[in-house]
């Protein structure tokens, strides 16, 4: 699987956020993976987001690279930030904004709830 792993690298390594989700962007297939579109749109943040039920070994490799079994996944600057319940989590009480800005990527000033 070490093809499907460097693709992954590369893709991750080459873009400044990533997420690896069930659908597109424009189509989630997933309410999970819909939920952490809607945060990375809200927040306005640049990302590419990679549809894993295009090829199965791309759907276990990527669970495989980062050691996580569930899709979503979120990459921010190479590091692993996690699914959508961590996304979320991270999003309402303003850390995940704080996280982005902090490896120098714009996105929308929000409020703690």
């Amino acid at each position: 699987m070490s093809g499907i792993s460097d693709w992954i690298k590369h893709e991750v390594d080459s873009n400044d956020v990533v997420l690896f989700m069930k659908g597109t962007p424009t189509f989630p297939q997933c309410g999970f993976s819909g939920q952490v579109v809607q945060i990375l749109e809200y927040l306005g943040a640049e990302y590419k987001g990679i549809n894993v039920l295009d090829s199965d070994d791309l759907r276990n490799g990527i669970k495989e690279y980062s050691n996580w079994p569930t899709i979503p996944q979120l990459y921010v600057k190479g590091e692993f930030v996690g699914g959508c319940d961590i996304v979320r989590e991270m999003f309402q009480a303003g850390e995940l904004q704080a996280h982005m800005k902090e490896k120098g990527l714009n996105v929308r000033e929000t409020q703690a709830s």
